[in-house]
Parts: C-alpha cells; structure tokens; sequence
C-alpha cells in the first residue's frame, strides 16, 4: 500500500477498501494488525454520525471474519486533492445470510503512506432485486464486509 501519489483516486479507493477487507477477511492475522496496517493511530471514523476510533474500529471489523462472504466497491466519481479524497460508491455485499448495497459519499484524509487518517461518511441502504443483485448491477462478483448496520460501514 502507498500513498495517492499519481494513482487515479477511483483506483486509489478501490484498492483500499478491497485490499483491506480481502486481508481482513481472508487473512489469519489479529484484525489489529490489519486495522494498524490500513490506518494511522489516531484513526477518526464518523459514519452517519457515529464516531469510531482505532478501538471501535477494531471491534467493528472483528465480527466481518464470521459473517462476510463477499463485497465489491463500485467507485462512481472520486477527486483527490493532496491527502484527501472525495469519493461517492456503493458497496456491494455478501453475508451467509443475506445480500444488499449501501450508496456511500466518503470523504478521507490520508497519509503519505497511503493509510486512512480520518473519514467521514454518509450512507443509505439501496434496494436489492430478488436476485439479489442491486438496480442496475450487471456483474455477480463480489468479494469482502460486514455492513448489516449501515450507519457503522468499514471504512
């Protein structure tokens, strides 16, 4: 993982959260571990008003290893200026027992090393089709999170 540099922001996001729920997820590592390597100490996360810091974090991403199946990020727009990234997505996800997207309008700070420093988000639940496909979506691939409560999304 590097910092933004020349990467295009739609390609810099989508590396990110793919990255870190595929690690997450999939990996065998302490979620800890994998927090510290995708953001800095003083992670400050606000989704839909609630504040998570490192620890919250930490315990939000611990019950993702049980429970998701899979997730795609469908960056829509994003725009980068120095560290920190605009970005509006929907995030495509799996659990053994159900399916759904969530419409996220991220806004990042990040470091020069590429990890998450701080994130404020707004988000809303999109309807899934019988098939379990989200409006519009095309594409059945999904890989990696959790996000059964909408307001606590990873960031």
């Amino acid at each position: 993982m590097g910092g933004l540099g020349d990467i295009n922001p739609k390609e810099f996001i989508t590396n990110f959260f793919t990255s870190f729920m595929s690690e997450l997820v999939r990996g065998d590592e302490d979620p800890a571990v994998v927090v510290d390597r995708y953001h800095t100490p003083d992670i400050v996360q606000v989704a839909d008003g609630n504040l998570m810091d490192r620890a919250k974090l930490i315990a939000h991403t611990r019950p993702a290893r049980k429970h998701q199946t899979g997730a795609r990020w469908e960056v829509h727009e994003a725009m980068a200026d120095g560290d920190r990234i605009a970005a509006r997505y929907t995030l495509h996800f799996q659990t053994a027992k159900r399916a759904g997207s969530v419409d996220v309008h991220f806004f990042g700070q990040f470091a020069a090393d590429g990890r998450m420093r701080r994130a404020h988000m707004l988000t809303r639940s999109v309807r899934v089709k019988a098939s379990g496909a989200a409006p519009g979506e095309s594409s059945s691939e999904l890989s990696p999170p959790e996000a059964s409560d909408r307001r606590s999304l990873p960031a």
